[in-house]
């Protein structure tokens, strides 16, 4: 019986998902036109920072649990996931575009980032001062974006008239979204025990991959109804989000430490940003070709975690 009951929930809990990410997806891009912010802007923050709560949650509660490899795993399996999986799997829907802005700005804060957490993780420890450090990197970032208002391009400006009911309705969303990948994880945790999958498989695929869901649902909604910057802007900015600010506040809360192999993980991680980079910057835009090498590049970093 219970294996019925979390099929069922998993089944719901996609639902949800789907059904969450278009109320945000929709109405972010009205606010954002009502606010002067780009699509782009309001992916990389607003999108982002709420699809980044069940990272935001998981990894905290598990930094106060004394679990630091939960904490910091969760993160840099949600990375895999967002940079790898999910970007590459949303470039097979439809080639995303990116620009000059985007990548000298955003894209280099978040590969300045990766390597910024291997100078943090040397001694193998991130310190309370190291995590106020990465916060108010984060903070700083948003000041800068909400206050420029930039458009990255004519594709970007958001269509749609702005009404009363977008923003409880936005709210509204988040919430599905929270709640349904919840749901989510605990019903497909609940499936993998059953079937035999320790805990510690449970937790770099599953966990990582179940607190990712918000961003996936998002993120090709958003593609799906031509919101490219949301889609591509949620996904980066999720990762700062989880670097910046997850992490800088479990650090600020609990000293974070790690083991040899995590840390190589860490490395896996900055390279990976490189290379991300390096797609962004040919022809602006990311083909379908490169997000498939994105999603190869991400299954062997799972299966290095995996086998070390």
């Amino acid at each position: 019986m219970t294996l019925f009951y979390d099929v069922f929930i998993i089944f719901a809990s996609a639902f949800g998902l789907w059904w969450g990410a278009l109320w945000v997806v929709e109405s972010a891009s009205r606010i954002a036109k009502k606010l002067g912010l780009s699509e782009l802007v309001i992916g990389l923050t607003v999108v982002a920072f709420a699809t980044s709560a069940p990272e935001f949650a998981v990894t905290v509660s598990a930094a106060l649990a004394g679990k630091s490899a939960i904490s910091v795993g969760n993160i840099v399996g949600s990375n895999i996931f967002n940079l790898g999986i999910i970007l590459g799997l949303v470039t097979l829907f439809s080639t995303v575009s990116t620009s000059r802005t985007f990548l000298f700005r955003d894209g280099f804060l978040l590969l300045g980032t990766g390597i910024l957490l291997l100078l943090f993780f040397r001694d193998h420890v991130l310190e309370f001062y190291e995590g106020v450090l990465l916060f108010s990197t984060l903070v700083i970032y948003t000041i800068v974006l909400i206050k420029n208002k930039e458009q990255v391009d004519e594709e970007d400006i958001p269509e749609g008239e702005f009404k009363w009911f977008d923003i409880p309705r936005l709210i509204a969303g988040i919430a599905i979204i929270i709640i349904s990948a919840n749901f989510l994880v605990d019903a497909a945790t609940n499936l993998a025990r059953i079937v035999g999958i320790s805990e510690w498989v449970i937790g770099i695929t599953i966990v990582a991959a179940g607190t990712s869901l918000p961003e996936l649902a998002t993120s090709i909604v958003a593609l799906y109804r031509g919101r490219h910057g949301i889609s591509i802007g949620n996904l980066i900015g999720s990762d700062l989000f989880n670097m910046l600010g997850v992490l800088g506040v479990a650090a600020m809360l609990k000293t974070l430490p790690i083991q040899d192999n995590d840390y190589f993980s860490l490395i896996l991680l900055a390279c990976n940003l490189a290379i991300l980079l390096l797609f962004i910057r040919t022809k602006w835009k990311i083909t379908k070709i490169e997000g498939v090498l994105l999603i190869l590049i991400a299954l062997f970093r799972w299966f290095y975690d995996f086998i070390f």
